[in-house]
């Protein structure tokens, strides 16, 4: 069921226009940075977007200035997340999985203790904040180690009915789409 799903959504994204990409980005950016969560957040962990995910690069650079932004960095040898403070754009390089991640001269190591506001990528989310990824329980791995308030990014097309879960799987407290802010809790 989730392959299926996983699938289904991945190839929704990829027919996604870059142009349609971006603008619903921008629509979803102007949601998140005008939620108080983000407004109070000081310290926030942005994933770095690839593949057809919600843009995030804008954002990353606007909150620069304004908060401390942490950057996940993927182990995959136990699919585990190590979380660095970046400081400039210029500090990334093509990591694990062609995505983009803090050179090793240039991590910061951070502890999850440290994060106010995590911003979540999914493949898929439902009403409920539950959330499907990738399948290799990075995000979920993270997101059971902490307090902060969770955010999912996604395009409403990546809103369904259900997602199967399982005692590992996290969900997220908040999904914001190009339509809509959706409160799980």
């Amino acid at each position: 069921m989730k392959g299926k799903l996983r699938k289904e959504i991945k190839e929704k994204r990829r027919k996604h226009s870059k142009e349609e990409n971006r603008k619903k980005s921008k629509e979803i950016k102007e949601k998140l940075f005008n939620l108080k969560e983000f407004k109070e957040a000081e310290t926030i962990l942005f994933y770095i977007s690839y593949d057809g995910e919600v843009f995030t690069h804008d954002m990353i650079l606007e909150s620069f200035y304004k908060k401390n932004i942490i950057i996940p960095i993927s182990n995959p040898h136990n699919y585990s997340l190590t979380l660095s403070h970046l400081k400039s754009w210029e500090e990334l390089g093509i990591g694990s999985y062609g995505i983009l991640e803090p050179r090793i001269e240039k991590i910061r190591k951070t502890n999850v203790e440290d994060l106010e506001l995590i911003i979540v990528p999914g493949i898929a989310f439902d009403k409920n904040g539950n959330r499907l990824g990738h399948g290799k329980g990075y995000y979920d791995r993270i997101l059971g180690k902490t307090n902060a308030t969770k955010i999912g990014l996604a395009f409403e097309f990546q809103i369904v009915g259900k997602i199967p879960t399982n005692e590992n799987d996290k969900p997220v407290d908040i999904i914001i789409t190009e339509e809509r802010v959706i409160r799980t809790t």
